[in-house]
């Protein structure tokens, strides 16, 4: 499930990328598979970084890359192990609204991109999100945990604060949100949903087949329904 859009980004052959909160490292593959880039993936979850090697190491099993080079690395959004001005991309998805000091972060995801350079942030958007908090009490404890939920000129207002410029936005996943709303409507841990069940499986065909008819529904709500804000900034 990639929630960036990679076609509004201009990053060169030779580009280095930071995907910081790379998960299973979706958005680090999808990366890899530009021109000769050299990709990062950070996390602070080993489990996760297990997952996204398989992943990358997959892709390089099937030639599915772009001629670059990838990494790994252990690694805290609040005390980045980088040197300024390091990367030519920043990525930071669905990784904001776990983190208790989010100003401390935004801050590292900056000072680690080069001037000029591109900076992508995705949050879960605000009237979903505040939906599955109405329906459940322990949605934002599940999932890793959600402690806010953010107004897209707030969000927008705090990381130019840090030093960037804001350029565009887009909205992703509406088809992803009515699941999100049904599983905290029985329990967001329960596994014994057959509507719940039901539902992830349509997801996941729809993530391993893309096929027409739900990518077309997608983008036809995700003005309304879309479960991800996707910001785009350049840095000073």
């Amino acid at each position: 499930m990639i929630t960036v859009d990679f076609s509004r980004l201009t990053v060169e052959p030779g580009s280095r990328v930071l995907d910081i909160g790379c998960g299973s490292g979706r958005h680090t593959c999808e990366a890899y598979r530009l021109k000769e880039i050299q990709v990062t993936g950070a996390d602070l979850n080993p489990r996760d970084l297990i997952e996204a090697r398989g992943r990358l190491e997959y892709h390089d099993q099937l030639g599915e890359h772009g001629g670059g080079t990838w990494s790994l690395s252990a690694a805290d959004v609040t005390r980045l192990p980088f040197a300024d001005e390091s990367f030519d991309l920043v990525i930071c998805s669905e990784v904001l609204e776990h983190i208790p000091d989010h100003g401390k972060a935004m801050g590292e995801i900056v000072r680690v991109l080069k001037p000029g350079k591109p900076l992508v942030v995705s949050v879960p958007r605000w009237l979903p999100e505040r939906i599955c908090w109405a329906l459940s009490d322990e949605y934002f404890n599940a999932n890793q945990g959600h402690v806010r939920i953010y107004c897209k000129k707030d969000l927008i207002r705090r990381l130019e604060r840090t030093g960037t410029r804001f350029l565009d936005h887009h909205y992703a996943h509406s088809i992803h949100a009515p699941y999100w709303w049904l599983k905290c409507l029985v329990g967001p841990t329960r596994t014994d949903s057959a509507a719940v069940n039901l539902y992830h499986r349509l997801l996941t065909w729809d993530i391993m087949q893309k096929p027409w008819i739900t990518r077309f529904i997608d983008r036809l709500l995700n003005p309304v329904l879309g479960k991800s804000l996707v910001l785009y900034f350049r840095k000073f």
